[in-house]
């Protein structure tokens, strides 16, 4: 017996009847021999992290653009505060850490710079639309490793799909992972904000601050025992309605205080304008793109514009910003 069967075997002995046991995947679109050493989620988690894509996260923005200071989150500080919450609930539920860390992990993938102007504006000015969870599953399917895809499992990918709030995941790691996104999000978008001076601790809902409590750490501790304690031993991941509503009364008090309206946002404008130049340019300059979006475009009959999106949507901010002064911004010259 190898290594991964011994894992897969002592799975059945821990976990709950309806989580997503390892050797009941339903497995990848192309056929692979198991490895000896890890489970099918836990290559699917290894893959994920080696990824380009999940590199660039760390210069994607969270919510802040360009923030002065080195403590505000990124896309990458989020996707690992989802994975530590997600992985302590599966934990305590007794289902499947590896697959609800993967998901966690690949959630974020397809993620635009500057994040949801970015997301907003390729939305706005692409025809076939852009919505970051189908574009996270995309660059796992087709756009890593040079077009060949990371060959993920239906489970993780069904999770990163459905991981907005609009979705339903299949397993019970994947609703796990929706409800943490949601749930780190909000909370570390109140800490930022409280750092950058946007809010203050004080200046939140009442009624949310007796429930949910008065700290970062009160509102995690809070949420994350609601989540284990209403759903142990259920085949669903619910909280209770009082925490539930509490939750939902702190995002809407961020979108009206902090998404839409801060002095935070401000720049979130020229963003959505670089977007749409960089966007314009490339589609009528197809040309200059990198080889393998072009060959997206002959080969694999994608369109012009989805090739483009999938260009923009991995750029990282900074890179974002280099390339758009490249092509847009006049430079000095001077004769020798």
């Amino acid at each position: 017996m190898t290594l991964r069967e011994e894992f897969e075997h002592r799975e059945h002995d821990i976990f709950h009847p309806s989580a997503a046991f390892s050797d009941s995947s339903k497995g990848r679109d192309v056929f692979e021999e198991p490895c000896d050493l890890r489970t099918i989620y836990q290559r699917d988690r290894d893959r994920i992290l080696h990824s380009k894509a999940f590199r660039r996260l760390k210069g994607k923005t969270q919510v802040f653009l360009a923030p002065e200071g080195d403590h505000y989150r990124t896309r990458l500080t989020h996707t690992l505060e989802v994975s530590q919450n997600a992985r302590t609930i599966a934990k305590a539920l007794r289902v499947n850490e590896d697959l609800t860390e993967a998901i966690a992990l690949g959630h974020d993938l397809g993620h635009t710079p500057f994040g949801h102007a970015g997301e907003r504006e390729l939305n706005r000015i692409c025809s076939d639309g852009f919505r970051h969870q189908l574009q996270s599953v995309r660059v796992v399917e087709k756009l890593e490793k040079g077009g060949v895809g990371l060959n993920l499992t239906k489970e993780v990918r069904d999770g990163i799909c459905n991981h907005s709030t609009s979705g339903t995941p299949a397993t019970l790691e994947g609703k796990i992972v929706r409800l943490c996104d949601k749930i780190a999000y909000v909370n570390s978008d109140i800490d930022d904000a409280v750092r950058g001076r946007v809010i203050r601790e004080s200046d939140l809902p009442e009624r949310c601050v007796r429930v949910l409590g008065s700290s970062l750490r009160e509102r995690l501790n809070t949420l994350i025992h609601d989540i284990v304690s209403n759903s142990v031993g259920k085949d669903d991941i619910i909280m209770s309605e009082e925490k539930y509503e509490a939750l939902r009364e702190l995002r809407k008090y961020m979108f009206d205080n902090v998404y839409i309206n801060s002095c935070a946002k401000a720049e979130e404008g020229k963003a959505e304008r670089m977007i749409r130049q960089l966007f314009e340019y490339y589609v009528g300059h197809m040309e200059e793109l990198p080889e393998e979006y072009t060959r997206m475009v002959w080969e694999k009959g994608e369109t012009v514009e989805r090739a483009v999106c999938d260009y923009i949507a991995g750029m990282t901010d900074r890179y974002a910003v280099t390339t758009f002064q490249k092509l847009m911004v006049p430079t000095t010259w001077q004769v020798y």
